[in-house]
């Protein structure tokens, strides 16, 4: 019998009909974990129900979702009824889901919140920590999988953006139960490199195909990473805990690769601008020192050079005009200081300095004088007071006590009197105004002034003796 070949259309159009006609599946009750859940423009649901070891690929028609008094997201644990069957396009069967009831919240997305709260508690998450990714760098490690869109994706935008840079690709695992661990190990191994920025991620997934980048394991290796890592892990609204931790969340593969580089054209842009700049800098500045230049060979200075020789003698002739000028200023000065020196007329009359002497002595006398008899006075008041009795009935005491006390008074001032003193044949010795009373201090050829009684004999010391002949 010649056998009956089937087109793949065929196939699938009687797996739909036994399907169809199967009464087991057409009103199935399923509860599972939702992942990659997709509300899409025209109000149907798309997302895949899981549990531990199976999926299954669901749909929610708009006309069911207006009856949905919730709205579900990943990681949300539901039951759901509906109809399985084979949709011809793909082959694949799916439920469309006609009705779902909340049935609690995943254990892959509790695990997640778990560990991102620790992970946030122990400053993983800390931006201050955060390395600066470097703007020009010489090379970059890329952790992905060897083959896929999300290698071809960064090295096609490096190589467009910024084809100087060089790569190097550690190939690993980026899905599932070993993947974290050769992620981590790729990490350290990369540290061990010279390279200045390290990218790790993948395309896009479910939760399970993404989960390598929640691992505990993986976030602790980027944290210790002392290259900065940018995350790229699946798409724009996929978050994973390696996005919180490393130094920059890229929301893709590409994305990243533009994040790791600058554009050459902005470079190549930004020096054009630089050259014109510095091009524009450089001509002003020649035209100024040209400008300078053509000033200084103009210069009279330049053309006369004997001027600066001119100058420079004129301003020696003022200094020395100046100079002559402060000395006579300082001869005259001292030659007038000398005359009034020499017409002192203390110098010229040394006698007068004796007769100044003397009336001061007058002067102290009469004022001596005075003293005394003031004093005489006020004791004779107090005197005629206690004695007032007495002097009444003895009129000729009070003449005769009067008498007596100036004759005492007079008697001590003839021989306090020092004019006497000289003219018994004593002198005053004086150096200067300072009266001698020792020969202690007094040394060679010093001048004295000796007061006589009839005048002043000026001398010098030739020598000293004391009392026991010792010189």
């Amino acid at each position: 019998m010649k056998e009956q070949y089937l087109t793949i259309t065929q196939l699938s159009h009687y797996l739909k009909y036994k399907f169809d006609t199967d009464t087991n599946l057409n009103n199935v009750y399923l509860k599972g974990e939702i992942s990659n859940f997709k509300a899409h423009t025209r109000g149907h649901y798309y997302f895949t129900l899981k549990d531990e070891t199976s999926r299954i690929n669901a749909i929610m028609f708009a006309s069911s979702v207006s009856k949905c008094k919730f709205r579900p997201y990943d990681g949300m644990k539901v039951m759901v009824t509906g109809k399985v069957t084979v949709y011809e396009a793909t082959g694949g069967y799916q439920i469309y889901v006609t009705d779902m009831l909340e049935d609690g919240i995943g254990n892959l997305y509790i695990a997640y919140e778990q560990l991102k709260k620790k992970l946030e508690e122990e400053g993983l998450f800390d931006k201050t920590k955060k390395k600066k990714i470097p703007r020009m760098p010489r090379k970059i490690g890329i952790i992905t999988a060897p083959t896929g869109a999300a290698i071809r994706d960064i090295l096609t935008t490096l190589k467009r953006r910024y084809p100087i840079v060089k790569t190097i690709l550690f190939p690993a695992l980026v899905q599932g139960v070993e993947a974290g661990k050769d992620i981590a190990k790729k990490i350290e191994l990369a540290n061990t490199y010279d390279i200045d920025t390290l990218i790790v991620g993948r395309g896009g997934g479910s939760i399970e195909d993404l989960w390598p980048f929640n691992e505990e394991v993986v976030a602790r290796a980027i944290y210790q990473s002392k290259v900065p890592v940018i995350s790229a892990v699946g798409h724009e609204v996929d978050f994973t805990i390696a996005d919180f931790v490393a130094d920059l969340r890229a929301p893709t593969p590409t994305a990243a690769a533009e994040l790791a580089v600058v554009d050459i054209g902005t470079i190549q842009d930004y020096l054009i601008k630089a050259k014109s700049r510095s091009y524009n800098a450089i001509s002003k500045k020649i035209q100024f020192d040209q400008v300078k230049l053509s000033n200084l060979k103009e210069s009279y200075v330049l053309k006369r050079p004997s001027t600066i020789y001119e100058i420079k003698e004129q301003k020696l002739d003022i200094l020395i005009d100046q100079l002559n000028k402060s000395m006579q200023n300082i001869i005259e000065t001292n030659r007038v200081r000398l005359f009034n020196s020499a017409s002192n007329y203390i110098l010229n009359n040394p006698k007068m300095l004796y007769l100044r002497k003397m009336e001061y002595y007058k002067t102290l006398l009469s004022r001596l004088n005075k003293e005394m008899s003031i004093i005489l006075t006020s004791k004779k008041t107090k005197l005629f007071a206690l004695e007032n009795h007495y002097i009444l009935n003895n009129p000729s005491i009070l003449y005769q006590k009067q008498e007596q006390s100036l004759k005492v008074v007079l008697e001590k001032l003839v021989v306090l009197n020092p004019m006497n003193t000289i003219k018994r044949g004593y002198a005053i010795v004086k150096e200067e105004n300072h009266v001698i009373s020792s020969i202690q201090n007094i040394e060679k050829n010093t001048k004295l002034n000796i007061t006589l009684k009839d005048g002043i004999l000026v001398t010098k010391v030739l020598e000293t003796r004391r009392e026991n002949g010792e010189k």
